[in-house]
């Protein structure tokens, strides 16, 4: 949550929230491996058009509104509201590779999608399987804040 650029909240109120989080990436990853088996350059593309939609219009992310009517409101979940910048740069990374996915399937550039498609899936795994964000990592780093994003990984004791 830190890492994303979440505030703290309470225990139960933030795990709530990181499922809520959550949404969003298990759609994603899912989709993804559907385009990564069937090698298809359209999902690749539609799914970083929606990404970069995410990340240039936040309040417009079709994600985070579906999760906020159909299981926040109704369940009593705290609501998602507009990403904070970790998060958003965590979304343009994925876009930006998925975007050079489907144009290298696009030119017939196998061994370059191959290898788009495979840092993608790794990063998807690391935050759905070990709550680590790639993208808001390296936003951290890329601001200087080596320590901080050192820090929020998972295998980190000041976690």
């Amino acid at each position: 949550m830190r890492q994303q650029g979440f505030a703290p909240e309470a225990p139960d109120r933030a795990a709530l929230r990181f499922r809520g989080l959550l949404f969003q990436p298990t759609i994603v990853a899912t989709v993804m491996l559907v385009a990564i088996v069937t090698q298809s350059a359209t999902i690749f593309l539609l799914v970083s058009g929606v990404l970069w939609l995410n990340v240039l219009v936040p309040t417009a992310n079709p994600f985070e509104n579906l999760y906020n009517r159909f299981i926040a409101r109704p369940r009593g979940r705290p609501p998602l509201g507009k990403a904070p910048g970790p998060r958003r740069f965590a979304q343009g990374m994925a876009a930006t590779f998925m975007l050079a996915a489907g144009l290298s399937l696009l030119r017939g550039w196998t061994a370059a999608a191959y290898a788009f498609e495979g840092f993608v899936a790794v990063a998807f795994a690391a935050l759905l399987l070990g709550k680590f964000c790639l993208g808001a990592y390296v936003y951290h780093l890329l601001r200087g804040n080596v320590a901080f994003a050192n820090g929020t990984c998972p295998w980190s004791e000041s976690r």
